[in-house]
Formats: structure tokens, C-alpha cells, sequence
């Protein structure tokens, strides 16, 4: 009895060509909200990481590495540290706020919800990176 599972290359490749670019438009807009609002960054800094008094021109800088990182993970440069510095940036978003989970129906607390299956996505792109070739300078 054979046990193989044989899969087309092609439908993977295209779903994970959907999971990068659904999860780069969000982090697109992260960067964006650094530079178009920059008070806002300034503002979850304090809240969530205990920065305070975060300088205009530090989060632009924030916002050009993050846009660096975020551009080489959607064209695939680099794949393998561009794909784990999102998975670190996003994991480290998705647990500082572990206090918002425990009431999730107070206030916007239920939207914090959404960052768990763009967590699971990223870590499928990291595991599945070698099949993530469609659009992709790190074939």
C-alpha cells in the first residue's frame, strides 16, 4: 500500500501567493500609518511596549526598515529572514497585548482576535517557503 500523496505544484503555489499578498497589504498599511500618522505609532508604542515620547523622525526610521522588511517578503528577497523577521514583528504585535484577549467584548478588544489566523498564515508561509515561488525573486 502507497501512502504518498502526490500535490499540484501549481494550486499551492498560487494559495500561498494569496496568504503573502493578503498578509503584505496589511503590514503595507502598518508602514503607511507610520508615516501618515505618526502620532498614532507614537501612541501604541506607549501603550503596548512602555515607549514613551517616540520621536517623529525615530518612527519614519521605523516605518523605511518595516517597509524594507515588508517589500523584500512580498517580492521574495530573501526570503527566509524576511519571512521570519514578519513572523517575529507580527508575533511580537499579536502576544504584547495578551491583556485585551481576556476581555475580548470590551471596547475594540474583539479585533485583536483577527491577528491570530495572520500569525497562523505566517507561519505557514515560513514553513512553506520553499514551495512559495509564484511572484517570487527566491525561487
Amino acid at each position: 500500500m502507497n501512502n504518498t500523496i502526490t500535490v499540484s505544484r501549481e494550486p499551492l503555489e498560487w494559495s500561498l501567493f494569496g496568504l503573502r499578498l493578503g498578509v503584505f497589504l496589511v503590514l503595507f498599511v502598518w508602514v503607511l500609518d507610520k508615516f501618515l500618522n505618526p502620532g498614532h505609532t507614537a501612541a501604541v508604542f506607549q501603550a503596548f511596549y512602555a515607549v514613551s515620547d517616540l520621536s517623529t523622525t525615530i518612527t519614519y526610521l521605523l516605518g523605511v526598515v518595516q517597509g524594507l522588511i515588508v517589500l523584500s517578503f512580498l517580492v521574495g528577497f530573501q526570503k527566509r529572514w524576511a519571512t521570519l523577521l514578519i513572523l517575529l514583528m507580527h508575533f511580537l504585535s499579536t502576544v504584547t497585548p495578551m491583556a485585551r484577549y481576556f476581555n475580548p467584548f470590551e471596547g475594540a478588544n474583539l479585533l485583536f482576535f483577527a491577528a491570530w489566523p495572520m500569525l497562523a498564515a505566517i507561519v505557514a508561509l515560513y514553513l512553506l517557503r520553499e514551495f512559495d515561488t509564484k511572484f517570487s525573486l527566491g525561487k
